[in-house]
């Protein structure tokens, strides 16, 4: 079992830095969920998915700890 000391080490912060990685996985999906439904066209499909995985990319290494994670 944690200790309460253990349990309020983990970040629990609601900053929207932790939220960026979900945001562009979920835009993923949706474009190809979009090509799927043809409201974009394949070629769109083709040139936007990729673009999200290097601005993930660049999101995990560019950025460091949020203020709020370092105090943990």
């Amino acid at each position: 079992m944690e200790t309460p000391q253990a349990s309020e080490k983990k970040c629990s912060c609601v900053c929207p830095c932790h939220k960026v990685v979900g945001l562009f996985i979920a835009l993923i999906g949706l474009t190809f969920l979009l090509g799927a439904f043809n409201v974009f066209s394949q070629r769109a499909v083709e040139v936007v998915w990729p673009i999200l995985l290097v601005l993930i990319g660049m999101k995990l290494t560019c950025t460091g700890k949020c203020k709020c994670c370092d105090k943990a």
